[in-house]
């Protein structure tokens, strides 16, 4: 095959499921480890490519919530808001939606509206400075329960940020059921917010409908496990409910245990609308140019196929019709212009 790497680095991309702290590059991890030296996580970039191996999804949450940690002032919120745009930036990624967990930070000690004025200034400086337009999810990190859930409806619905387009589900699925955190998503639908859940990553296809009956999903973080059963495809396929696909870290957490088994294949088979994003991608070694270099590799695709991909996410995002249609045109100037060569 052709080396797609030249052109996935200029293609205009959009991302759906990537989180805020997670995002956060070596670089800056370190620097933030700098600033609370009481952190157990490591100062040198270097040292961080160990301390982010991963033996399974508990130690991964385990390393993950450590980062948190590190996230203690209104000026590291907005350190790591802006920094995260910057690198999305060299990817030319022109738009994402970025999952982002006010209650790890609040329950912190950073005060609620200084959360808040902290992610909207960087928003508004990103797209100044790089032209790369960010929308928030707000998610509920499901390990700490429904105390979390409810702070969270409460934020996102009583103080709803300018940037704020959803509300999702986030931490282990496992003993943490999809169906009690329907008076919240209710909450958030109710004040006009999408529900963007996580489900079927490190559990079965039932956590994917609870997460569409109870919690009217409009799209699935993951859904790895949606081709274990083809009614559920089905459903997906007739009523383009995007799955937010996340090959790397799939691999990273042992939700697959191989890439090349890796079920995207089946989900575009089916007819699913799957977008490609790259999850917490410095703490997997990879970023959204490398995902797409994956699924190029999975699904045989070549430039034209990469181009579609990067329309499924424009298609699937909460963007506005205006904002949609300006970067689904420019993806197509870009492949035309790189296939005219």
């Amino acid at each position: 095959m052709t080396d797609l790497h030249p052109f996935i680095a200029g293609l205009p991309k959009a991302e759906l499921h990537v989180h805020h702290v997670g995002s956060a590059s070596p670089r800056i991890v370190a620097e933030l480890a700098a600033r609370h030296p009481d952190s157990r996580v490591p100062t040198d970039p270097e040292a961080l490519a160990d301390y982010f191996t991963f033996t399974d999804f508990a130690h991964f949450i385990e390393v993950y919530l450590s980062v948190v940690d590190l996230i203690r002032t209104p000026e590291d919120v907005r350190l790591l808001t802006f920094e995260v745009a910057r690198d999305m930036a060299r990817q030319n990624i022109r738009y994402a939606e970025l999952t982002v967990t006010p209650f790890s930070s609040t329950r912190r000690g950073i005060e609620e509206k200084a959360f808040m004025a902290a992610i909207e200034d960087a928003r508004r400086a990103a797209e100044a400075e790089f032209g790369v337009v960010l929308r928030w999810c707000f998610d509920i990190p499901g390990e700490a329960g429904l105390e979390a859930a409810e702070e969270t409806a409460r934020l996102a619905v009583d103080l709803h940020p300018e940037g704020l387009v959803s509300f999702g589900l986030g931490g282990p699925e496992i003993g943490v059921p999809r169906p009690q955190f329907k008076p919240y998503f209710d909450r958030a639908i109710a004040a006009g917010l999408h529900s963007v859940p996580h489900a079927g990553e490190t559990t079965g296809p039932q956590t994917i409908w609870d997460a569409l009956n109870d919690l009217r999903a409009e799209r699935i973080g993951h859904g790895t496990s949606a081709t274990q059963d083809p009614k559920l495809l089905g459903h997906l396929a007739e009523h383009r409910i995007a799955l937010e696909v996340c090959p790397t870290s799939n691999i990273a957490t042992r939700a697959v245990t191989d890439l090349d088994e890796h079920p995207i294949k089946e989900m575009v088979a089916a007819g699913v609308l799957v977008t490609i994003n790259s999850d917490d991608p410095p703490m997997f070694g990879s970023d959204l140019n490398n995902e797409y270099a994956v699924a190029a590799r999975l699904l045989r695709l070549d430039e034209r196929g990469l181009a579609g991909l990067a329309k499924n996410a424009v298609e699937a995002s909460f963007l506005d019709a205006p904002g949609k249609a300006r970067i689904a045109a420019e993806i197509d100037t870009y492949t035309a212009a790189w296939l005219a060569r």
